[in-house]
């Protein structure tokens, strides 16, 4: 099914090559890495490590999808072999997961996020982004290590919208940055990706 799903829209030739683990991807994400002149491949949310890494990716995208990451094992073991290797951008669970494989913590919310106005404090400008939003987990803040960075606050109950690792070239958002309903206020993050990719 997957060979034939990721031809729907046309890949350009030579930009980098994004390896994007399908935990129940929304069909617009590859079609803004493909806006950014990304080669995409999509593979199942089961592969290992190696599987990606065999694709030859100058980056790996973690999509969304839903429900609880922590009983995702195999996707946590996928994503910490990955970790240092190339280049990684998770976004909602793929964000957990990536919490979860740099050994973070990870909890239910009393009140979920969701809906399009979620205000996300921006660490490194000071600008107040609005995000549109569905989760009911998050990052405990305090389980992180010293290295990882957290970059996004939700400014409504100051929970955890996003983590950096630079010496593992690793970032992740806990929101939509594709939702094209709303401001695009997050679609920096794509680019920020991409120069990741270029190095």
């Amino acid at each position: 099914g997957y060979e034939g799903l990721h031809e729907l829209a046309a890949d350009p030739q030579d930009g980098p090559h994004v390896v994007a683990i399908d935990y129940g991807m929304k069909w617009n994400i590859p079609r803004h890495l493909r806006q950014l002149g990304c080669r995409v491949t999509v593979v199942p949310g089961t592969a290992t490590a190696e599987e990606v890494l065999s694709h030859e990716p100058d980056g790996v995208f973690l999509s969304n999808g839903p429900g609880d990451p922590r009983p995702l094992d195999y996707a946590i073991e996928t994503i910490r072999g990955l970790l240092g290797q190339k280049p990684i951008f998770g976004i909602c669970l793929g964000h957990q997961l990536l919490g979860l494989a740099l050994g973070g913590d990870i909890y239910k919310l009393k009140f979920g996020h969701r809906g399009a106005n979620q205000p996300v404090l921006n660490r490194d400008t000071g600008r107040v982004e609005i995000t549109t939003q569905n989760h009911g987990f998050a990052i405990e803040a305090e389980s992180l290590g010293e290295e990882i960075e957290v970059t996004h606050v939700n400014l409504n109950d100051q929970t955890v919208e996003g983590i950096r690792s630079r010496s593992l070239g690793a970032i992740g958002v806990q929101y939509h940055p594709e939702a094209s309903a709303g401001p695009h206020d997050s679609h920096y993050l794509f680019g920020d990706f991409r120069k990741m990719l270029l190095g």
